[in-house]
């Protein structure tokens, strides 16, 4: 790849792992970021490894200006700019809608207006937009169920039953036609912007590649940031020797993809000519509880873990999602390759040396104040 690439939110974890990458194919790379210091710190800026192989724009999506100079001479765009907490998109209304609707809203008109011949666009999306994954009823076959209620997870019931029989079902791939309907305020933001991309392929033809990670997680992931996912967060726990609570009885189910292998995502949905307005999951299809996660975590970094199980929850989180992969294989030539044991050694041998800090308390202290967090059953 020989063309100019700009990458909206080019500072984060994913995006600095693709911008390294397109650069090693022979791509003009462009970030564009804001340096948000939630996730970057307080007097961060581009890193050294981005300054290598980028040209480093500082400057926010919504702000037109900043995106006209970010798209000049452009050829392709991976727009990864988004607020991506779950648990803070719950009070933080505003400026998830603010950043993730406005902010693609504003690239969008940028790029009709200043780059309608642009050769692709690839979205960043997310899991969160199926809210509840697909599940198999043995009955009913597979099945999408409403989002819990409540009341029953204030019981501890945290199960998911079928929605026509109300029997038992199991979390199979989700795949990328079945209905969305998200549980959180960052899973509606996610959607909308997918609405809106292909409403700009649908209209103009825009060439728009829409991609749905799922739990992503790898090297350069924020240390500072209570927000960013589980895997970064159990790992400051584990490296101050506090313990590790597992929320809902540690039941629920996640398909964690490695960075690496998104990233071969993202630069095989750039590079191919698919039709406007495709939807491609970006996982593994295996599923993971998160008491498996926290175990295999704590043996990748040598720490004797103190887990606790509880009924605690939060509300706007989802039971199981895991990727159906098939239109993966099919439309980007990719299958997730790393497992989950050595995805996790590589996080945990790059998270060793790092300065990090545990703010899961206060994330959880947030929650609360704004009755989105329960303790469980305490008998």
């Amino acid at each position: 790849m020989t063309e100019r690439v700009l990458i909206t939110g080019g500072a984060g974890f994913i995006g600095t792992h693709t911008a390294v990458a397109l650069a090693a194919a022979g791509a003009e790379v462009r970030v564009l970021d804001n340096l948000d210091p939630q996730v970057h710190g307080d007097e961060a800026g581009f890193p050294a490894t981005l300054r290598e192989v980028a040209e480093c724009v500082a400057g926010d999506v919504r702000d037109p200006e900043a995106v006209d100079r970010a798209l000049a001479g452009v050829d392709r765009v991976l727009h990864a700019a988004a607020l991506t907490g779950v648990g803070q998109s719950m009070y933080d209304l505003r400026s998830y809608t603010d950043v993730n609707v406005t902010g693609t809203a504003n690239l969008l008109e940028r790029v009709l207006r200043t780059r309608p011949d642009l050769r692709r666009l690839v979205l960043s999306s997310s899991r969160a937009v199926y809210g509840e994954g697909t599940f198999s009823c043995p009955a009913c076959g597979d099945v999408h169920p409403a989002p819990r209620d409540r009341a029953d997870l204030e019981r501890g019931d945290f199960a998911v039953r079928c929605p026509t029989c109300g029997g038992p079902v199991h979390p199979v791939g989700s795949p990328e036609d079945r209905p969305l309907r998200p549980v959180s305020v960052y899973g509606w933001t996610k959607r909308c912007q997918e609405d809106q991309c292909i409403a700009a392929a649908d209209t103009f033809g825009l060439p728009v590649t829409v991609l749905r990670y799922f739990n992503v997680y790898g090297s350069g992931q924020s240390l500072v940031n209570p927000y960013t996912g589980i895997v970064s967060s159990f790992t400051t726990r584990l490296l101050d020797d506090r313990p590790i609570t597992i929320y809902e009885q540690g039941v629920p189910v996640r398909d964690f993809v490695h960075v690496s292998d998104v990233v071969r995502g993202n630069v095989a949905a750039l590079g191919t000519d698919l039709a406007p307005g495709t939807v491609v999951n970006v996982g593994t299809g295996v599923g993971a509880t998160i008491t498996e996660v926290a175990e295999a975590l704590a043996q990748a970094l040598g720490r004797e873990p103190t887990i606790e199980v509880g009924a605690q929850f939060r509300v706007g989180d989802i039971h199981s999602c895991v990727a159906a992969t098939d239109r993966l294989a099919a439309t980007l030539g990719i299958e997730a390759n790393v497992t989950l044991a050595a995805g996790l050694a590589e996080f945990a041998g790059w998270a060793a040396g790092r300065e990090y800090v545990d703010l899961s308390d206060q994330a959880v202290k947030e929650l609360e104040a704004f009755g989105l967090f329960d303790r469980g059953r305490t008998g």
